[in-house]
């Protein structure tokens, strides 16, 4: 912009040179005719060439002859002063027509395109900033919009952690509680067989010992006996040995 209007003041400044010329020519014409009417006016009256030779003395006899008197710029005919006149006017007529106004006429339409470039370069750029301000706008949002995506992935991260957390604890929970429950289900299975292992042994023993004494029914009694007996003290040792 700073550019541009540099630009249009130096092409007005030449405009404003070549303008000079005319107004120059024309004050030029103005003076010649100011002069001239002096000087018609002074040559149509005699009156004061008169008056002016009956004051000058008469020249010395022997004396140099007086100066001869400078003719003057406008002095000559009226008609040729009137021809100059007109050849003036019509030499600057005619320069008007055929350059200084074609020149002028140049100057003007180059005037004109730069100010409608300029006008476009500003609309251009209002354009520019109006879509940058757009476009930043539209960043804005879309970092906004990520920073949100990035926060939300986070919080469902959390949450999908502490689930396979929770998930993971209740497994173990729940695996820890079967392999005891196993566990205890193989220690009192154990201890029953190893008191049925005792109580056979037991009643084979005393059955070798009173063999001889015991009749088949005697002997199938005391077995049951026993085995009631240890199957009722069986969970009372497994209390014991927990």
């Amino acid at each position: 912009m700073r550019l541009g209007a540099g630009r249009l003041r130096r092409h007005s400044g030449r405009r404003a040179r070549l303008a000079d010329p005319c107004r120059t020519c024309l004050l030029l014409g103005l003076v010649l005719l100011a002069g001239l009417g002096a000087d018609v006016a002074r040559a149509s009256d005699p009156r004061p060439q008169a008056a002016h030779a009956a004051s000058d003395p008469p020249p010395a006899h022997g004396s140099e002859p007086a100066a001869e008197q400078r003719p003057s710029l406008f002095a000559g005919d009226f008609g040729n002063i009137l021809f100059t006149l007109l050849v003036f006017f019509l030499l600057l007529a005619l320069l008007g027509r055929t350059a200084w106004r074609p020149l002028l006429n140049t100057l003007q339409a180059r005037d004109r395109a730069i100010r409608d470039s300029i006008e476009r370069a500003r609309q251009e750029r209002l354009e520019a900033e109006k879509l940058l301000q757009q476009y930043q706008v539209q960043l804005d949002q879309a970092r906004k919009e990520a920073s949100e995506i990035v926060e939300e992935g986070r919080r469902d991260a959390e949450v999908v952690r502490r689930r396979i957390q929770e998930e993971a604890r209740q497994d173990a929970n729940a695996m820890i509680e079967r392999a005891k429950r196993e566990i205890q289900l193989a220690r009192d299975a154990a201890i029953t067989e190893l008191y049925l292992r005792a109580a056979e042994l037991a009643v084979q023993e005393a059955a070798n010992v009173v063999a001889k004494e015991l009749t088949p029914d005697d002997h199938r009694r005391l077995v049951g006996e026993s085995l009631e007996r240890i199957r009722g003290a069986g969970p009372a040792v497994a209390v014991g040995a927990k």
